[in-house]
């Protein structure tokens, strides 16, 4: 079975290896990567390295995984030696564009926000906990216990400019105990309380602007940006033995009143603007901005631009308290792809599709979109459609019903608590009804519309196997073995390897291949794939064990000329795709490429009707019988 650890090897090996990694992030579902050249990126490759759900080009090339994204990204970084090491291989630096600028502030905005969201999450999910048992009478606001428990999601939105000063002065190199301690005077009570008092505060006969910096993100992102350079030149005027406290020394002192003075009032603007943005947009078309939105967010979703509301949605929720917006219009888009992705596993009668649409679907109700559109809904056009009418329906619902969202995170089954509000009680309840109109409409559209005839998805599948060439009635015979691969089948005793060449594994023939693609020789279970992907056995319906082994000592390449598309224990048909093999790879490392394939189990089968010559996959190459059954022909 395919590791974590393989896939992300292949992943870095197909995005043109550790020193074209300029910058690495990743957010919940996907891999970012900022690459020195794009086109040493070889997206059918990525599409093809199993766990990579969807690849996506762009300022940024970004490889969808799934749930798993941290694990993927801890290995790759293990690979590629972290960033120093990518920072130290000579590659040179890439040419500034205005795509590079967007892709670096894009980089930016998510290292910034996505590792804060689980926190942010969190606490909101618990406030509307909260909230749901003070509405149902099972605490009342006045009790200490409830007083308590409330100060818990609170503090985490009250110090939120800290989190986002941590995540900040991560990504650029900072030093994060000092970038901490410059910010914290945004939010420290002492301070705070200068500002509120009558007639304010001045600094040097300069009043300072009298702002409240709780549950803002701008100021702090500012104050970072600035300290950045200003740590760096300081470093490196200042002489080594007095380094360690000279250098925070002239941080704060040039950092922290640009910060209070300036930065910190422009990071306010800049949050208020962006949230009156959203809020202005919202009351200007009302329903409408709702529909349109949850409509766009396939869209948007796909190209990972949906990170660029993150910010002024974190904005819109501290200073508002709730948002009417992008996460109204997120619930309807997830839940339409849940009753698409439904729909199509009822409808196909391909297994391949079905499992992934019923996986996707599940994904989708709990609020992770990305295995259903990606696996599922914009492969297939029909399916899209649907996603695109639950949407549209559930979007105008929520956005009539005027429903309002009050935790940060992925609209979902799990999460419908972020929609109770304890002013409004009908809030949640038009939330469900809303959600349950985008699901029903794009499921019945889909269950309607349909046809595994017009599948994206099942069209290339059948790709992927497309070059089986069955023989008529002789490759579907029982017992019959076809060729995996394309070339010139030759007898065993021609393979130069003992353990092959003489049999001592299992009869069978070996066949000179001419083309890369490897296809299963039988239907059955891969009983076996070895970490390097060279060779795969099966175990057939019958029993009988089916070894093949592309190329000779092609272990010791480490699985580098090869991509599987199974993993062991997988379910698989005559003609399948199995593995791809760079043939003139192998060939350039010094091995043999020739692919034996033999009956393991020859206690209990035998093998019969040999062929030899030119042969294209799907070729019936020789029959398997069981030694009972070959005495009972004698």
């Amino acid at each position: 079975m395919t590791t974590t650890k393989d896939a992300a090897g292949a992943i870095l090996e197909h995005v043109g290896g550790p020193g074209n990694v300029a910058a690495l992030q990743h957010c919940s579902t996907r891999l970012r990567f900022n690459l020195v050249d794009d086109a040493r990126a070889d997206e059918a490759a990525l599409q093809a390295v199993p766990g990579v759900i969807g690849v996506v080009r762009g300022p940024q090339t970004q490889i969808i995984v799934g749930s798993k994204v941290g694990d993927y990204f801890s290995e790759i970084e293990k690979l590629r030696g972290g960033r120093a090491a990518a920072r130290s291989t000579g590659q040179p630096r890439p040419t500034l564009t205005w795509k590079r600028a967007g892709s670096t502030i894009m980089d930016f905005v998510v290292a910034v926000f996505t590792p804060i969201i689980p926190a942010i999450a969190g606490a909101g999910i618990f406030k509307s906990f909260l909230i749901l048992a003070s509405a149902l009478g099972w605490m009342q606001t006045t009790d200490p216990s409830y007083q308590v428990l409330s100060t818990i999601p609170d503090a985490v939105f009250f110090f939120l400019p800290l989190l986002v000063t941590y995540t900040a002065a991560k990504k650029l190199g900072v030093n994060i105990p000092l970038a901490l301690g410059i910010v914290a005077l945004l939010v420290f009570p002492a301070f705070s309380g200068l500002l509120t008092q009558e007639g304010g505060v001045a600094l040097f006969g300069l009043t300072v602007p009298a702002i409240a910096y709780n549950a803002q993100v701008f100021p702090p992102i500012l104050a970072v940006l600035l300290l950045w350079p200003v740590e760096k030149l300081a470093t490196k005027v200042t002489p080594g033995p007095i380094r360690t406290f000279f250098v925070p020394l002239l941080c704060f002192i040039v950092v922290s009143p640009v910060m209070i003075f300036l930065l910190g009032p422009l990071g306010y603007g800049l949050g208020s603007l962006l949230t009156g943005a959203m809020l202005w947009l919202y009351g200007t078309l009302g329903w409408v901005a709702i529909a349109l939105m949850a409509v766009v967010l396939p869209f948007i979703i796909s190209v990972g631009m949906h990170k660029a509301f993150i910010p002024p949605t974190i904005a819109t929720v501290a200073q508002q308290g709730r948002d009417p917006f992008y996460l109204v219009a997120s619930l309807a888009h997830n839940i339409a792809e849940s009753g698409s992705s439904f729909a199509v596993a009822i409808r196909t009668r391909n297994k391949t599709l079905r499992g992934t649409a019923i996986s996707s679907g599940v994904s989708a109700f709990f609020g992770i979109t990305e295995p259903a559109l990606y696996g599922v809904t914009l492969q297939n056009r029909r399916a899209l459609f649907a996603v695109l009418a639950g949407s549209l329906t559930g979007g105008i619902y929520l956005g009539i019903a005027a429903v309002g969202a009050f935790a940060l995170v992925s609209p979902g089954a799990a999460s419908i608590s972020m929609f109770i509000d304890v002013a409004n009680p009908w809030n949640l309840i038009h939330a469900v009804i809303g959600a349950l109109v985008a699901f029903a409409t794009a499921f019945v559209v889909a269950l309607v519309i349909w046809k595994d005839s017009d599948s994206g998805t099942i069209r290339a599948l059948e790709g992927q196997a497309g070059g089986v060439v069955t023989a008529p009635t002789a490759t579907d015979a029982d017992g019959r073995v076809v060729a995996p691969i394309a070339g010139e089948v030759v007898a065993l005793d021609r393979v130069d390897d003992p353990v092959f060449g003489g049999g001592i594994l299992g009869a069978g023939v070996a066949i000179q291949p001419s083309t890369g693609s490897v296809y299963a020789p039988i239907s059955g279970v891969v009983s076996s794939l070895l970490p390097s992907k060279h060779a795969f056995g099966i175990t057939g319906d019958d029993g009988v064990e089916v070894l093949v082994h592309v190329g000779l000592d092609t272990v010791k390449l480490d699985g580098a000329p090869f991509v599987a598309h199974v993993a062991q224990g997988d379910r698989v048909e005559r003609g399948q795709l199995m593995l791809e093999a760079d043939l003139e790879a192998i060939r350039r490392a010094g091995f043999d490429t020739i692919t034996p394939i033999v009956v393991l189990n020859g206690d209990a089968f035998e093998v019969a009707d040999a062929l030899t010559g030119p042969v294209e996959p799907g070729t019936g190459i020789f029959t398997v019988r069981t030694k009972e059954a070959a005495r009972g022909t004698v």
